[in-house]
């Protein structure tokens, strides 16, 4: 029991020690909701608690509620998309899940890898007149350059030499046996029966190193009590500590390749800040044509109203003229017929005005329109679409250039050609030879009790002084190094085909210039953005220009028809289809209008610059709490 005692007490001090090493290690990005100065000792070994998600909506909703109406600027809009977006809450997880998976690495583990999917925005509601305004996504350009607006998830995997296990790894283990065994000669052990009761107590620490250096030191310790009488010592203790070193030579050698994780996991986390503002750039992008295209749609609202107004005026001034005589009674019928048909458009373009306001107030809740306060309030639109009297210079080399150093797609694709350039290190080192070179140290002792069982045939005893004692004796022959043993030697393992590792440097390289020729697409679907973009825009603003003309051209018409009409050298019909093609006019110019407003934001967006032109701050996305304060009331 003594020495079970002695055995226990050594593992309570090797487990404080061990704890305090792990308590020095680096804790991950997430901290625990635990007191860490009481329990220090174990926090290692408790799971990480975080946050619920959130499901309120910041109070700048609230504060642009107004009797019963949201009044909504562009900055108000974007404001709320950076706090309230449910698209860009998502990928606010994926920079601490980076760094999650960086902690991960630098313990040796296998990383994960990191998500780059963007979810792209909603739609707007869809125009069954004219065909629609367009999408809220911004089309082509939502995301990023062709298909780089939807990435998938990049996960990667790690081949090559195995990486070392950087966390260090405390192991003990305790056995008491008693053993009874008949003996078939009694001369070997002086009795018929020996019965051996033993108490085993083993503990050791491993470290792993970057360099490929593996160090062990492991403690032992064996109480041994025995009915043998030939034993001089009963009962004795055997005890031993050995230190050792492995190192790497060929295969696994050298930082470069041990924390070639490490440094794929940091630079994930600059790829995991790239597709937060990926995601903060697809979908301000598509809050900034929701908005447009809700001003748009209020605009054609006020067309087909306009348009409902003449007819009526019409339809009212024939009703007069058939009652005194001046008209035949037919052209009330014509009148009324136009009538029903501009209040059809209407209600189409009211209802169409009604899905786009509950699309937006979706992207710009958390709960959606959960709210009955959110669901019946109708959004006023306090800016327009303004086209501004002549465009900036712009050269498309220049373009091309900002948008190569801005646009954040393009950057990871060059942050993961740098990854797969680190891990084909590791597939090359894995082509060699294992060779390990081992070196070990070992002190032994040995101390026990003079037998006190009658040595066989009645013979003295002659036990060595030196060996006669308890634990501690044995513990002072360890220090004083009494009985050392040491070993030298090397492991070397050939792999004769080495084919597997040849297959995943192979694997490895070409997957390399698939990335090489996917960076290049990338390029030349970006320049060719941008040439689409600048010529889309040059359209958009020749189509304004050309649908304003043809308004007034039209406003003029219908004015001369209605003064021909009341002089009676025109007709009805020419009057109703001088109106219609007014109300034609009017609905190209809105249409055009908002046409120009989303080439203008899909320049932005190819061009990388949508997010300052939009005056958004990704500390502020990233908090979810934009400073700015909510735009004055009108």
């Amino acid at each position: 029991m003594k020495t079970l005692r002695e055995s226990l007490a050594v593992l309570c001090l090797t487990l404080t020690v061990s704890s305090t090493v792990g308590f020095a290690q680096k804790a991950p990005v997430m901290t625990t909701s635990f007191d860490k100065n009481t329990y220090w000792l174990t926090k290692n070994y408790r799971p990480m608690d975080f946050d619920g998600i959130r499901m309120g909506n910041s109070n700048r909703l609230e504060q642009l509620l107004r009797a019963g109406k949201l009044y909504l600027s562009l900055q108000d809009a974007i404001a709320l998309t950076l706090e309230n977006n449910i698209d860009i809450e998502l990928q606010r997880y994926g920079p601490e899940l980076a760094k999650i998976d960086f902690a991960r690495a630098q313990a040796g583990g296998q990383i994960r890898g990191v998500s780059t999917n963007v979810t792209q925005g909603a739609n707007s509601a869809v125009n069954l007149v004219t065909g629609g305004f367009g999408t809220g996504a911004g089309g082509q350009n939502a995301g990023g350059g062709g298909n780089a607006g939807n990435n998938t998830g990049t996960v990667f995997q790690v081949t090559g030499s195995a990486i070392p296990n950087l966390d260090p790894v405390f192991n003990s283990s305790y056995f008491h046996s008693k053993n009874s065994n008949p003996q078939t000669n009694s001369f070997a052990q002086g009795t018929t029966a020996l019965v051996v009761s033993s108490d085993q107590f083993n503990t050791g620490f491993q470290q792993q190193f970057l360099s490929g250096t593996t160090f062990n030191a492991s403690y032992g310790s064996t109480a041994v009590k025995t009915n043998s009488p030939n034993s001089d010592l009963n009962p004795f203790t055997r005890n031993n500590i050995q230190v050792g070193l492995q190192q790497r030579l060929l295969q696994g050698f050298g930082r470069a390749i041990n924390n070639r994780n490490i440094r794929i996991a940091k630079n994930n986390l600059k790829v995991s800040d790239l597709t937060f503002k990926l995601q903060v750039i697809t979908t301000v992008g598509s809050t900034i044509n929701l908005y447009w295209d809700l001003v748009s749609f209020n605009q054609d609202v006020a067309v087909k109203q306009k348009a409902v107004d003449l007819a009526a005026k019409l339809y009212e001034d024939n009703k007069k003229q058939v009652e005194i005589g001046t008209l035949a009674p037919i052209e009330i019928v014509r009148a009324e017929a136009e009538v029903a048909r501009t209040q059809q458009d209407l209600t189409v373009s009211q209802t169409q005005l009604l899905q786009q306001e509950a699309i937006i107030k979706n992207s710009l809740s958390r709960n959606g329109i959960a709210s009955p306060a959110v669901a019946d309030a109708r959004i006023i639109a306090t800016d327009q679409i303004r086209v501004p009297s002549s465009e900036e210079a712009m050269q498309l080399k220049e373009l091309v250039d900002e948008a190569i150093s801005k646009r954040p797609e393009l950057e990871q694709t060059k942050i993961n050609i740098t990854n797969t350039k680190i891990g084909i290190q590791g597939s090359k080192s894995a082509l060699l030879p294992s060779l390990d070179a081992t070196a070990s140290a070992t002190n032994n002792g040995l101390a026990g009790s003079i037998n006190s069982n009658p040595a066989p045939g009645g013979r003295p005893r002659f036990v060595d002084p030196f060996f006669v004692g308890g634990y501690g004796s044995t513990l002072a022959q360890l220090a004083r190094r009494n009985f050392p043993d040491y070993a030298v030697g090397f492991n070397l393992t050939v792999p004769i085909r080495n084919r597997a590792a040849q297959a995943d440097y192979a694997n490895d390289t070409l997957r390399l210039r698939q990335q090489e020729l996917q960076e290049q697409r990338q390029i030349n679907s970006i320049r060719l953005e941008i040439t689409n973009s600048v010529i889309a825009l040059q359209q958009a603003r020749a189509r304004h220009e050309s649908a304003v003309k043809s308004r007034r051209l039209q406003e003029q018409t219908l004015e001369a028809e209605q003064k021909k009409y009341a002089l009676g050298s025109s007709t009805i019909f020419l009057v109703i289809q001088a109106q219609r093609d007014l109300a034609t006019a009017q609905g190209v110019e809105v249409t055009a209008l908002a046409n120009y407003s989303r080439a203008r934001n899909s320049l932005d967006v190819s061009t990388g610059r949508l997010l300052e032109v939009n005056s958004v701050s990704l500390e502020e996305a990233s908090k979810g709490l934009v400073s700015r304060a909510p735009s004055a009331l009108p």
